[in-house]
């Protein structure tokens, strides 16, 4: 989920200007796992408890940038939360756990799969 921010070059004969469009982020904090996140953006987040369609609200703010202001937590933003929806409870790939012990007959095949919650973010405010 790469989100870089999109970088635009204007020539003028020899002459070249570089400028950057930023767009607000936040890394949050969500079920124990970092995320770095942007208004209308898909996070597949550890399994949460929620309905689809319910509204969720982050608390656990590390870091905010708002056009280039960057504000670091120690450990979090006061004041800072992300807003978010609730859009469905997923699962991820199969995983295959393969076990072997060699000259010994041993071999043990296992499957898993983790739950998500798929979280659009709707909104970052301090």
């Amino acid at each position: 989920m790469g989100n870089k921010s999109p970088k635009f070059a204007l020539h003028f004969g020899k002459a070249r200007i570089k400028f950057k469009i930023f767009k607000m982020y936040a890394i949050v904090e969500i079920g124990g796992k970092q995320f770095k996140v942007t208004q209308d953006q898909f996070v597949y987040a550890p399994k949460m408890q929620g309905e689809e369609g319910a509204s969720v609200e982050f608390d656990r703010v590390l870091l905010m940038d708002n056009d280039g202001k960057v504000e670091i937590g120690a450990p979090t933003v006061k004041g800072a939360k992300v807003s978010g929806k609730i859009l469905g409870h997923v699962r991820g790939d199969k995983v295959i756990v393969f076990k072997k012990k060699r000259r010994k007959g041993y071999k043990v095949r296992n499957g898993h799969r983790q739950d998500f919650t798929k979280v659009l973010i709707e909104g970052i405010s301090k």
